[in-house]
């Protein structure tokens, strides 16, 4: 063994990931996570390009990818580089948002005690549930935008926080496809998604009413913004997980046309 290179014991990882030693067995016996090598005390050791996996592994866990679906993604894609980009960008754009979210609530603390005037358009910003009222105005006019904001705010406690974890577990699902290099946006997991959305987009209201080919224009135009519009691009993971999206929504939209 080359003494320059540095290794680290399955203890030492284990340590330095905040997971455990059995974990990383089980890894190891599922092929995601093999060591280094095996001392002659039977002791596994791993170095940095094992760190670098296993970092991937736990990224893509925290996307509520399951260790099959882990395991078929680093068989694909051999480009850590690239893959690990893809995974900084989701991971700042939330970051973003959670920053916005944090000073919100910190403007609230200071203003309980004193420190500062209450100003409402700080204390929700990073939760807004308005941020794109303009695009929404400019594309399908003043009542479809007032129609939904009622549609809304006559929802309860609960139903809203249905609504929003029912939205964030299909936007997760997209970013989790879109940094998969061997889902195409014309596969059938991309094409599951699609239908997913499509439904989804089908509780909105106004929805309901369209006909089918007004429907098909209105699904149309959103892929399209979710590119074109950063703010959009941000719940994909970026801009290269929404044209995924956009692209994916397409295909299932035009396939049989």
């Amino acid at each position: 063994m080359d003494g320059t290179t540095q290794e680290w014991s399955i203890q030492e990882l284990a340590k330095l990931a905040a997971t455990t030693s059995r974990t990383l067995r089980h890894y190891d016996e599922l092929g995601l996570l093999p060591p280094r090598r095996i001392g002659h005390n039977g002791y596994r050791y791993y170095g940095e390009e094992e760190l670098i996996r296993l970092q991937r592994i736990l990224l893509l866990r925290e996307l509520g990818l399951s260790l099959p679906e882990i395991g078929k993604i680093l068989e694909r894609d051999a480009e850590e580089p690239v893959v690990l980009a893809r995974h900084l960008e989701l991971l700042q754009q939330q970051q973003q948002q959670l920053d916005r979210q944090i000073a919100a609530v910190e403007h609230t603390i200071r203003a309980l005690a004193g420190q500062e005037t209450l100003m409402a358009e700080q204390m929700f910003d990073g939760f807004d549930h308005t941020q794109y009222r303009e695009e929404v105005e400019d594309r399908w006019g003043k009542e479809s935008y007032a129609r939904g904001d009622t549609w809304w705010r006559e929802l309860s406690d609960d139903e809203q926080a249905d609504f929003k974890a029912r939205t964030q577990s299909l936007m997760d699902a997209w970013q989790a496809a879109a940094i998969d290099p061997g889902c195409a946006a014309d596969s059938a997991a991309a094409q599951d998604l699609a239908q997913r959305h499509i439904a989804w987009l089908h509780s909105v209201p106004g929805a309901q009413t369209k006909n089918e080919e007004e429907f098909r224009t209105y699904v149309l135009a959103l892929a399209d913004m979710y590119v074109l519009d950063e703010r959009f691009a941000a719940n994909y993971g970026g801009t290269s997980g929404a044209i995924f999206v956009r692209d994916a929504l397409r295909h299932a939209l035009t396939a049989d046309l």
